[in-house]
């Protein structure tokens, strides 16, 4: 590994253990060079994971997407980061859980309703309106009517 900050190729490392997702390992390491210490993260190699839109094109899955759509929707809502990064990762769990190598926008756009549907009601109609491309007052009340429903039976 390469030291950032003198270039030197001999580093040595210093300690390691998995990191917060357990899902890569954290090193942390000193250049033997200058001695300055770094961290760094090492995480298996895999295939990505392609998404296919709505007009059948395939791109590569992209975690800012899912991020955009959800900070969007949770725009001045009372809904902290911790809890958007929380939801971003829990749907992306969902995600490649599946252990597909291809996966359909829509399944994902139905897994980011599904989560916001209980992180904020009204972040989840922004999105919905958007992603479901609500034509008109109508089929907005009709989500609406949906959601007073449900809240009913849980109230009662």
């Amino acid at each position: 590994m390469k030291c950032p900050f003198c270039g030197a190729a001999d580093t040595k490392v210093i300690d390691s253990r998995p990191a917060d997702d357990n899902s890569s390992i954290r090193r942390r390491r000193q250049c033997e060079t200058c001695g300055k210490r770094f961290t760094t993260y090492e995480k298996l190699e895999t295939m990505p994971l392609m998404v296919i839109k709505k007009d059948r094109s395939r791109e590569e899955y992209d975690r800012s997407k899912i991020e955009a759509g959800i900070v969007n929707s949770c725009h001045k809502r009372p809904v902290s980061t911790q809890q958007i990064n929380a939801a971003i990762d829990e749907i992306e769990n969902q995600i490649f859980n599946m252990e597909e190598k291809e996966v359909e926008t829509s399944v994902i756009g139905e897994l980011v309703m599904a989560r916001l549907q209980k992180l904020d009601e009204v972040a989840y109609v922004r999105f919905a309106s958007v992603y479901r491309e609500f034509k008109d007052v109508n089929t907005f009340m009709e989500e609406l009517g949906k959601l007073l429903k449900k809240q009913e039976v849980q109230d009662k």
